[in-house]
């Protein structure tokens, strides 16, 4: 049993900077453990959601103030072959002055290297694991929080509560595994008799949307003055995401926000690479997501690890009580394999347990032959030769061979029911509140898609007014956790 206090993903795991990547900067701090296995796992990614994972090529100028150009060729080749790369196209060196990619970039920067890696969609990411965890048996309660757990025995006692109508019930677990992220000590606090040694940092990182400002699909990796990077990615078309900031967080995780000195930070960076930079009018979305990193005592909040500590009450070992399990930092891009790890912590309790037949499987919609999308989606779109191909497109990047289920007997564009503005029919709004426990309008236009980028105040007005009007219809929020 998943037990989310809000809705899939709405806390870090939808404002992250959507990328599945080794941490190149993190070579310099000798995490060298942590690059390998994130390079491992991108390409087992790779594999496992060709249709919301993908390979992107970023270019870095080279700015001799921060690193030498020795440096960052040593860096990249060890990036290049400390993971054992497959899939993805190594490192060139580029002349700004000459190649399409320099053609933005102030000339005063000459020299440049291009490397992969590559991006996600993290709230789909989210909600593709609870929905394969459900295929698999699991029970997914979302806008349930758990107000206590104690033990009961030779099993936990847990008390939870839905958030929509206060209903309070209790559950029994043979183990508790506290994933609470930013939250992770404030959760140890509601568990009777339970403490723990380890600590987390929050660390703010916020970024910008703002409107693309060059050609191509390449993204750009620019160094700052402070040797912190930042990342300016092509987003959702016609828009670029640029972030992140590093910051300590001081009071709740969820009252984050981006600052005005973090928007004048961001933007002076691209101020500094770019003849033309974008400015405070081109902003069109900001948002701050509070990273759980494990506290090592790290003066800088850069330098704080981005490694993955597990704490099991030591109460298991003594006395042979029921387990809980807190995680303790970790990163998207190594999500599989710290659950790897933490089943292999759980083990000795679960000694019936299969740990790792997750390395060769797929998530929902991901299972595209040879996980080559872009053929898939050349059949795809034969197959629906009336569906408009901007949105088919988008249906295949969300929901890979899952977006057949939401067609289903479609026939026509009017078929998929009532338009609301870009790209965004009725059709797809119900599928998600079907199928992937959707419950508000939020829940749609921010983190099962991005439509809310795209639409008008007075678009996303009709969309949630005609949303809420559901419950007069029957088919209410309840219907996709009717499993419960």
């Amino acid at each position: 049993m998943l037990c989310e206090r809000d809705d899939l993903a709405q806390g870090t795991s939808s404002r992250s900077g959507k990328l599945v990547h080794g941490g190149l900067r993190y070579l310099e701090y000798y995490e060298f453990r942590l690059v390998r296995e994130a390079l491992i796992e991108r390409e087992v990614l790779l594999r496992a959601a060709p249709h919301i994972i993908w390979p992107m090529r970023f270019v870095l100028p080279h700015s001799p103030e921060q690193r030498p150009a020795w440096l960052l060729r040593l860096g990249l080749f060890l990036y290049d072959h400390l993971g054992g790369r497959q899939k993805l196209p190594g490192t060139r060196a580029i002349d700004l002055a000459r190649d399409p990619v320099g053609e933005p970039i102030k000339p005063e920067f000459h020299q440049a290297f291009e490397y992969s890696d590559c991006w996600v969609d993290d709230a789909r990411l989210v909600v593709l694991n609870a929905l394969d965890a459900q295929q698999h048996g699991a029970r997914i309660l979302t806008r349930t929080k758990v107000t206590s757990a104690k033990r009961a025995g030779d099993a936990w006692e847990v008390e939870l509560q839905d958030a929509g109508d206060g209903h309070r019930f209790t559950v029994m677990a043979r183990c508790v595994v506290n994933a609470a992220g930013p939250w992770v000590e404030n959760m140890l606090g509601q568990v009777k008799g339970i403490s723990s040694q380890r600590r987390v940092r929050l660390v703010k990182g916020s970024h910008l949307v703002i409107r693309k400002f060059w050609e191509g699909d390449h993204a750009y990796l620019l160094q700052n003055h402070d040797k912190r990077v930042i990342f300016v990615n092509p987003y959702e078309g016609d828009l670029a995401l640029v972030g992140t900031t590093d910051i300590a967080v001081e009071g709740q995780p969820e009252d984050a926000r981006v600052d005005e000195t973090e928007i004048d930070y961001l933007l002076d960076v691209l101020a500094r690479y770019f003849a033309k930079p974008p400015g405070r009018a081109d902003i069109v979305h900001s948002f701050s997501g509070v990273r759980p990193l494990y506290d090592d005592n790290a003066a800088n909040p850069s330098a704080v690890t981005r490694d993955y500590v597990f704490d099991v009450d030591p109460k298991v070992a003594t006395d042979g009580a029921p387990p809980i399990l807190s995680v303790f930092g970790g990163k998207i891009t190594t999500y599989r394999k710290l659950a790897e790890h933490a089943l292999e912590k759980l083990a000795p309790f679960f000694p019936n347990m299969d740990k790792s037949w997750t390395a060769h499987a797929t998530l929902p919609g991901g299972d595209i032959p040879g996980a080559d999308f872009e053929p898939w989606l050349a059949a795809f779109l034969r197959a629906w030769p009336w569906l408009n191909p901007g949105i088919a497109q988008h249906y295949a990047r969300l929901y890979g061979t899952r977006a057949i289920d939401l067609l289903g007997d479609a026939k026509a564009m009017t078929d998929l029911g009532r338009h609301f503005g870009s790209i965004l029919y009725e059709r797809e709004a119900r599928f998600l509140l079907r199928a992937e426990w959707a419950q508000s309008p939020e829940d749609v236009l921010e983190r099962r898609t991005k439509h809310g980028l795209h639409l008008t105040p007075e678009e996303r007005g009709s969309f949630e007014r005609w949303f809420l009007s559901l419950n007069h219809e029957g088919l209410t929020s309840a219907e996709p956790v009717a499993h419960v």
